[in-house]
């Protein structure tokens, strides 16, 4: 294993960060991940998006700032929530 970087006072959680980038994620994507509040915990209490409603989908996409959502169906939710 390499020395880790340190991305600087902007990321909480280099390691993190750097996994998910490993794991193609983008840096706007990975950076926001590793700098929540539980960053490297794990979760799993949330269904996955197939199990929810249209409904619960467009108020995530809300929450997370999904341009377009108001025309999308359930499949264009659940695919602009896993690519955002």
């Amino acid at each position: 294993m390499g020395k880790q970087k340190n991305h600087g006072a902007s990321i909480k959680n280099d390691a993190q960060y750097e996994a998910l980038k490993d794991e193609g994620y983008s840096k706007e994507k990975a950076a926001r991940i590793a700098n929540t509040e539980n960053s490297g915990k794990k979760g799993g209490k949330a269904k996955p998006y197939e199990e929810r409603t249209k409904d619960d989908l467009y108020d995530q996409a809300k929450k997370v700032g999904i341009d377009g959502r108001s025309n999308m169906n359930k499949e264009e939710l659940i695919k602009a929530l896993r690519n955002n």
